[in-house]
């Protein structure tokens, strides 16, 4: 199985993926490692990317799926997968994929990103993630309020309780 943790920058993707991959034992990769230098430096200099911009990465993203699912492994990627074509392209890579959304309002996450001082996505790109943001329909959808750990805790119990399955065409 692969776990895709989405959600703007500051929702707390990296944390959560990163603690939930420890849980269970399964590989982690951060979606952001992906990102050509162009992205990265555009975003430095605090301009949006845009969907040109993205395909690249996302085109890396659904290779390492494609991998990962090759090896027969499990893992838990990050990836902000902002919109409904993004994850109907990652799953192209593999149709099982499981959607996890970190939802949170827009003033928390600002307040987040205001006091990140090691990422290169300034706060000021927050407003045009949530412009083109388009929530998943039918995903695991976490309130980010909690602590990290109460979260994980979350997810877990839910897939535990009631597998999360995402037909593409309601994600």
């Amino acid at each position: 199985m692969i776990l895709v943790v989405t959600g703007v920058s500051g929702c707390g993707k990296s944390t959560i993926g990163q603690l939930l991959a420890d849980e269970l034992k399964w590989s982690f990769y951060e979606g952001d490692d992906f990102h050509p230098p162009e992205n990265v430096e555009k975003m430095r200099q605090n301009t949006p990317l845009n969907d040109a911009d993205r395909l690249p990465w996302l085109m890396s993203l659904k290779k390492l799926i494609a991998d990962v699912k090759s090896r027969d492994e499990s893992a838990v990627l990050t990836c902000s997968a902002l919109r409904k074509t993004y994850r109907d392209l990652l799953r192209e890579a593999d149709v099982a994929l499981v959607f996890v959304y970190l939802k949170g309002e827009f003033r928390l996450i600002q307040e987040r990103l205001l006091q990140r001082s090691s990422h290169y996505m300034p706060a000021d790109l927050l407003s045009s993630q949530f412009e083109i943001l388009e929530e998943p329909k039918n995903a695991l959808i976490v309130e980010i309020t909690q602590r990290p750990d109460e979260i994980v805790r979350h997810i877990l119990e839910s897939f535990a309780n009631h597998p999360v399955t995402c037909p593409p065409s309601e994600i």
